[in-house]
């Protein structure tokens, strides 16, 4: 089990849900901590609490946005944020519509708890290698800290 797998099963026996635990990943990689930020990542879990698009789809295109994203004045976005986007989510697309027969968390996970053991943790760790896969394949590193955020 790697790294990454053990502080998944941690951050979920803490009761993060799919959702933080990529904006958790994220900003750990950066050595950084933000609980307002990963505190924003709650209205994604759970399909928008309604079993809506799957929290690791959309916070998985949240956490590429942190690192290619545009954030204050006279920033610009990564020229190449679409065509990440477009990597990761047409990959969960494919992943999860061929493993579960869709997207949303309700045709993943059903809101059926065993359901949610069994195949949430392995889809949280897919995800975030494939953020890493794309965010590396465009020049992105996710250990980088931008240098107007530098302390």
């Amino acid at each position: 089990m790697s790294e990454e797998s053990f502080r998944v099963a941690e951050l979920l026996l803490d009761d993060f849900k799919c959702s933080h635990i990529l904006m958790r990943l994220a900003l750990e990689a950066q050595g950084r901590d933000d609980p307002g930020l990963v505190r924003a990542m709650s209205g994604l879990a759970l399909g928008m609490g309604q079993g809506f698009n799957c929290g690791a789809l959309s916070a998985g295109c949240c956490v590429i946005g942190y690192y290619a994203g545009r954030g204050g004045d006279g920033e610009r976005e990564h020229p190449e944020l679409g065509a990440m986007l477009d990597d990761f989510a047409g990959w969960f697309n494919a992943a999860a519509t061929g493993q579960y027969g869709g997207i949303d968390c309700a045709e993943i996970m059903k809101f059926d708890e065993t359901l949610k053991r069994q195949r949430c943790p392995a889809l949280i760790i897919a995800a975030w290698d494939k953020i890493r896969e794309t965010l590396a394949d465009h020049g992105v590193d996710i250990a980088a800290v931008p240098p107007e955020e530098k302390p």
